[in-house]
């Protein structure tokens, strides 16, 4: 339950990622031959303007001391794009052996010909149109329905399958957060892709909130956010997508510590397996000399129960007791299970006894070859990096090649 930030690197063929502010962010899984990757659209810059670019941020290698480079490319998008915004969603569907991009929402300044000297920073709610992106060609068509008839912003995207659910979200028009619920259906045809919305009244009053999976790829537990511009919501509700449709239900909040509950804003994301972090800002003044605080909210599953949320643990995070970053640590991203057995990020780790018996031969200690003279204990290290655990290299001898000690190679 250890919180370790590094240093990203990117490769020299990435485009520039600027700095955003409330973009519209997309996890787009390993599905027939595609990598994995994340999908990042809009937002606001530091020179607050706002962006209308379509990232996509994937791994472009990984390099023989387990650390990996991420590649960030621009997709340039033609047909009717969507125009500069944040605050909206991204989701992928799928339907019929294709896949595309559902974007909706967010919110834009006013058009050039509204604004003056007094309203230039004002913004207003991008139209209720739904646009969908072809990431194979960048191609996107704009399309509006009968059902969605006000824009909104700060919603919540779940998507499953051709369906994609839009929970909650705040209408500028009318300053609210109306308790709606949408479930728009995309058939991706072969010719025209057919769109259709259904409207119901049983959602959630809710902006800015986290959505977590638990349980299986289509289970959430969303938290956070606010239920109006100056109350917190300090509820969870549990949601579940299949077949039928949504399935709410309210679950009992965790424990809020006191700097949670006093607090005015927070933010967060998602940490995958029933985990999200919470983030306060801390205030007075003058100003304390940590920025933020970290909680790490934890859902998990009580023994054999079938409710996958019973449990709602909260931690937080202290890092003045966390050793400064090297120039060389950079943040590893997307590995897979079978590469933690032999990743050097465990710097500081606790003794853990129940991994004693497969160090010998497939955790951290493995030597090359019968002949390696290399001692566990009595091992002294080439560089300052190496005081907590020997350098490792990757030896390409033998099948598949293997990890080993750099004081074993014949270097």
């Amino acid at each position: 339950d250890e919180l370790k930030l590094r240093a990203i690197s990117f490769s020299n063929t990435s485009s520039y990622l600027p700095p955003l502010r409330y973009p519209a962010i997309a996890h787009l899984k390993p599905r027939d031959g595609s990598p994995e990757c994340y999908l990042i659209h809009g937002g606001r810059t530091p020179n607050n303007e706002l962006s209308s670019n379509l990232y996509m941020l994937s791994v472009d290698s990984r390099g023989c001391n387990r650390k990996v480079t991420l590649r960030c490319q621009e997709k340039e998008l033609v047909g009717e794009p969507p125009g500069p915004r944040y605050g909206h969603t991204i989701s992928v569907v799928h339907s019929r052996g294709k896949t595309a991009c559902v974007l909706f929402g967010g919110r834009s300044y006013m058009p050039p010909t509204e604004r003056n000297t007094e309203n230039w920073n004002c913004v207003v709610d991008c139209p209720p149109q739904v646009y969908l992106i072809d990431l194979e060609f960048g191609c996107c068509s704009a399309h509006t329905l009968p059902e969605l008839t006000d824009g909104q912003s700060f919603h919540l995207a779940l998507a499953r399958e051709d369906c994609v659910y839009f929970l909650g979200g705040h209408i500028l028009s009318t300053d609210c957060r109306p308790p709606r619920l949408f479930r728009l259906r995309v058939e991706l045809l072969l010719g025209s892709p057919v769109l259709s919305c259904e409207v119901f009244n049983e959602g959630l009053s809710l902006t800015s909130a986290i959505a977590t999976s638990v349980g299986s790829s289509h289970e959430y537990m969303i938290l956070g956010g606010y239920q109006s511009e100056s109350e917190k919501r300090m509820q969870c509700t549990y949601i579940a997508l299949d077949d039928v449709g949504i399935h709410m239900e309210p679950r009992e909040p965790p424990p809020w510590s006191s700097e949670i509950s006093q607090s005015r804003t927070w933010f967060g994301g998602s940490l995958e397996k029933g985990t999200a972090l919470v983030i306060i800002p801390s205030e007075g003044n003058p100003a304390p000399p940590e920025a933020h605080y970290f909680y790490q909210v934890s859902f998990q599953k009580e023994g054999d129960a079938e409710d996958p949320t019973q449990n709602c643990s909260q931690e937080s995070t202290d890092f003045e007791d966390s050793a400064p970053l090297e120039d060389s640590e950079e943040l590893y991203f997307g590995r897979d299970p079978n590469e933690m057995e032999f990743s050097s990020d465990g710097e500081g780790d606790g003794y853990n006894e129940d991994d004693e018996e497969d160090e010998s031969q497939t955790g951290y200690w493995i030597k090359c070859c019968l002949t390696c003279q290399i001692d566990i204990n009595t091992w002294e290290p080439f560089y300052s990096t190496e005081l907590t655990r020997p350098a490792m290299i990757f030896c390409s001898r033998g099948e598949g090649g293997h990890w080993v000690h750099a004081q074993c190679m014949e270097l």
